[in-house]
């Protein structure tokens, strides 16, 4: 009778630990989790390039030569005469 009763107790053990370990390896897999590509971070309300790549900012003397590029070269009449008409 104690021989029964101890092979029973290890047969229940046994299917116990089967029981676990086949419904760990039954369970759905988790997705692999995805690395995010580096991101700028950028003030809030700040502009951010489509592409994500950020933009050097220009000096005053680099921004007042494109603005007399752009009044020599008649960008800036064509944008007063097409874009800013109304203004």
């Amino acid at each position: 009778m104690k021989t029964m009763m101890i092979a029973l107790t290890f047969a229940c053990t046994g299917l116990a630990t089967t029981g676990s370990a086949f419904a760990q390896s039954t369970a759905p897999a988790q997705a692999p989790v995805q690395v995010a590509a580096p991101t700028t971070l950028a003030q809030t309300g700040q502009w951010v390039p489509p592409d994500g790549e950020t933009i050097a900012p220009k000096t005053r003397a680099e921004v007042y030569q494109e603005l007399v590029k752009s009044e020599q070269d008649g960008q800036l009449d064509y944008l007063n005469r097409t874009l800013y008409w109304h203004h």
